[in-house]
């Protein structure tokens, strides 16, 4: 059979819609297709190639718009079908990399959790765990010992406060002698417990090279009393490949380390690992840094927990200031997940990527780190908790107070200032709740409410109150003056008659004529006092109840606690090491 014949309107029809002309077909590079040589594929838009092929071909090759339109549309379309291919891909490589404990380890006998506030804020308590597990080549970076099994090298109780914008840390030592309660091993029995042991005893239940996590986490709330939401346990593969990802961290150390310090066991000086002052560690050098104990202060772990709150603070704040762009979070998280074994509410990409923005907020200064009060026992060289202060220390985390006496509950601090609010103190005045009296026509009263003292949240219960008798009240921040005995209401030329209105829901208000239009409501202590508040704040502690049925605040924290906090602002050269010699 003939080929067929070339040129005509056929031809130019498949060349102008890019299937090829001429000898077009499949490879169309040497006619129409690809080079549109004698057809009106590449270029078209010439007069010489529609020449070749007649009218139609003409006439097509003096319209590509709408052909490159539908190109560039398909382009678009193929590349989001890439990204989202990709970010799917991310997403189960994440997802892969994620272990597990056992959730059925958990004990049943647990504290009860955190209650959130009106808007729906709870805080969050996180079990971190560093596992000197010799599993996973963990050896080759110096884990574990020939006995195999797995230790808690670190355990903090990162406390997450409801307004998620500040945290503390309290580092566990490993050597304070605590309760074990009953745990699960490996082979579905439960071990009776023990009244006394040492405290990372707990994650050796077991015997395993992953630890006992589920374990470490029922110690830790049978000795706080606090409910832990999560646990987070972090092998030294993990740790090192986390330090490298973020590219290093700062440390800053007073003496120069050499082998024998970090391996006592070497019995001579070696050579020089770490030098004297600042310094960017990642890798083995990181683990050498926040695992070194001899050498350096009085070789206790005491000093090597200080130096791991630095750490930490450190790299709080270089993730921090590096930003959480997904550039940055991505090796991160995949350093991460591939060493992580978390319970089996945190068991996911999405959930863990949640947890960690939800860390955003927080501000360098308001992360603190401390250490359980803690002293020598006379009879061995382990550690015993100080009581009643261990005990303070965690009623302050379960009553949502910072360290240093914050209210950190979620009810976010009323805004700043106005300058139209009144700034004169006013005299006591006992005060009652009212019930909410609804009337139509207050729809039509705007009221501005601003709050007279240093507790949070008042403005908003006033304005909540206001709403539900039907008043057009908002939230307007806080008062020029905290000073506030009573509450004040203040109204414009002609509203007079609203303001009494107000004042019926708050007995005992002062009503006065002010310089603002309309009707303003500054809130003072006898609300407060009214809506079981005091002096200094609502607290949800469990440290004893007040007068009025109320949780009485907890106590205040001691100086041998508060004194020897960390912020993750401070100094990375300070408070890194305890006691003298080395």
């Amino acid at each position: 059979m003939p080929p067929p014949r070339t040129g005509g309107r056929a031809e130019a029809r498949r060349a102008a819609q890019g299937k090829g002309g001429g000898r077009g077909g499949k490879d169309g590079g040497k006619d129409a297709g690809k080079d549109g040589g004698r057809g009106a594929g590449k270029d078209g838009g010439r007069p010489e190639a529609a020449a070749g092929g007649g009218r139609a071909a003409a006439r097509n090759s003096r319209k590509p718009k709408k052909n490159v339109k539908k190109i560039v549309a398909w382009s678009a379309a193929g590349v989001l079908v890439l990204i989202a291919g990709a970010g799917g891909a991310i997403y189960f490589k994440l997802n892969a990399n994620i272990k597990s404990f056992d959730g059925d380890a958990i004990a049943t006998d647990r504290p009860p959790e955190a209650q959130a506030d009106a808007d729906g804020n709870k805080p969050v308590n996180v079990l971190l765990i560093g596992s000197d597990s010799r599993g996973s080549n963990n050896s080759d970076l110096g884990g574990g010992s020939a006995d195999g099994g797995a230790r808690s090298d670190t355990t903090i109780l990162l406390h997450v406060y409801a307004d998620h914008k500040h945290a503390v840390g309290i580092s566990i030592p490993r050597n304070a002698k605590v309760p074990i309660p009953p745990c699960k091993l490996p082979n579905g029995k439960w071990t009776k417990g023990s009244s006394s042991d040492l405290f990372n005893a707990a994650f050796s239940v077991g015997g395993s090279d992953g630890g006992n996590p589920a374990c470490a986490q029922n110690t830790v709330e049978k000795l706080t009393g606090i409910r832990v939401d999560h646990t987070i346990v972090v092998d030294f593969n993990g740790f090192s490949a986390m330090t490298k990802a973020v590219n290093g961290v700062d440390i800053c150390l007073p003496k120069a380390i050499y082998e024998g310090d970090v391996n006592p066991n070497l019995h001579r000086k070696g050579d020089l690992v770490l030098p004297q002052g600042k310094q960017t560690v990642q890798g083995q050098q990181a683990l050498d840094y926040v695992r070194l104990r001899h050498g350096i202060g009085d070789g206790s772990d005491i000093g090597r927990m200080k130096r791991q709150q630095a750490f930490l603070s450190s790299l709080a704040s270089k993730v921090k200031k590096d930003g959480l762009s997904p550039t940055n979070l991505l090796p991160l998280a995949d350093a991460a997940t591939k060493s992580l074994v978390v319970d089996p509410g945190l068991a996911s990409a999405d959930k863990l990527l949640s947890f960690g923005l939800s860390l955003k907020n927080i501000d360098m200064h308001d992360l603190k780190f401390v250490t359980a009060p803690w002293r020598y026992r006379t009879q061995d060289k382990d550690l015993d908790l100080v009581q009643p202060d261990a005990n303070k220390l965690w009623e302050t985390l379960k009553a949502d107070q910072t360290i240093d006496g914050q209210n950190a509950t979620g009810q976010q601090p009323d805004a700043a200032a106005s300058p139209s609010a009144p700034a004169a103190p006013q005299s006591a005045a006992p005060s009652a709740p009212a019930a909410p009296v609804a009337d139509a026509g207050n729809s039509s009263i705007k009221v501005a409410v601003y709050n007279g003292t240093t507790e949070n949240g008042l403005a908003g219960k006033a304005t909540a109150q206001l709403k539900a008798a039907k008043f057009a009240a908002t939230t307007a921040g806080q008062a020029a003056s905290t000073k506030y005995k009573t509450t004040m209401i203040e109204y414009g030329s002609g509203q007079k008659a609203n303001a009494d209105k107000v004042a019926a829901l708050f007995p005992g208000a002062s009503v006065e004529a002010g310089n603002s239009a309309g009707v303003t409501l500054i809130v003072g202590k006898d609300f407060s006092a009214a809506n079981g508040g005091g002096a200094t704040g609502p607290s949800t502690g469990t440290g004893g109840a007040a007068a009025n049925g109320t949780p009485a605040p907890p106590a205040p924290l001691p100086t041998t606690v508060t004194n020897d906090a960390r912020s993750a602002d401070d100094d990375i050269c300070a408070n890194t090491t305890y006691g003298s010699g080395g």
